[in-house]
């Protein structure tokens, strides 16, 4: 039972920051707040965090299904090394480039908010591959063995903690307006850091198994 609580809080800090820095998802959530109230706002939300539940589930069984064939694991770690040393490169070239960037935002009517959350989470390609990985390292770190609370909590830690971040940009967004600046570049920071850590543990898991 106690890796459980080990997996809900390193799963949730993890999609916490990955779901931080100023972007298509979040200034939306943002921007239907101010527009149409923070319920719109939170409602959207919901929408979004509803498909990352079932973008992580998906990622989930994408990661049991490369456990149970443990001659492609070692591939896969090697892309996700590289992988995560080009993230690790690009957000700090980002952090430090820090550049302000009016962020894209589409009009959202109160009636279809939800859907929208859902489609504009749908369309963020990334998730799935992100959340695969996470679920790699938690396997060879002994915090998921593909059990159906492991699964459960995996999921619902990652849902939860997009929706707590959007949540924040809805009801704290005139605040972090003035802030995105500084807000943005220190996020990229913390996620290049994140990739780095990533980037170790998985150079670590190909050494041990070479």
């Amino acid at each position: 039972m106690g890796h459980l609580l080990i997996l809900f809080f390193a799963t949730f800090f993890a999609a916490f920051i990955a779901t931080l820095p100023p972007g298509l998802l979040n200034m939306n959530a943002a921007k239907t707040s101010v527009e149409k109230g923070k319920l719109n706002g939170i409602i959207f939300s919901l929408g979004v965090s509803i498909v990352v539940f079932i973008q992580a589930y998906i990622a989930v069984l994408i990661s049991k299904f490369l456990h149970n064939n443990p001659e492609v694991i070692e591939v896969l770690l090697q892309i996700a090394l590289v992988v995560f040393a080009f993230f690790a490169v690009f957000f700090f070239i980002a952090a430090r480039k820090n550049k302000k960037k009016k962020k894209k935002v589409l009009k959202i009517s109160k009636k279809n908010s939800f859907f929208k959350g859902m489609l504009l989470a749908s369309l963020n390609l990334l998730t799935i591959p992100y959340y695969s990985g996470l679920n790699v390292m938690w396997n060879a770190s002994g915090w998921i063995k593909f059990q159906l609370w492991d699964i459960v909590v995996f999921v619902f830690a990652a849902g939860l903690a997009t929706f707590s971040v959007l949540y924040l940009y809805t009801i704290y967004f005139n605040k972090l307006e003035n802030k995105t600046n500084k807000f943005s570049k220190n996020s990229n920071y913390i996620l290049s850091g994140l990739m780095l850590v990533l980037f170790i543990i998985t150079l670590i898991r190909l050494l041990i198994t070479a």
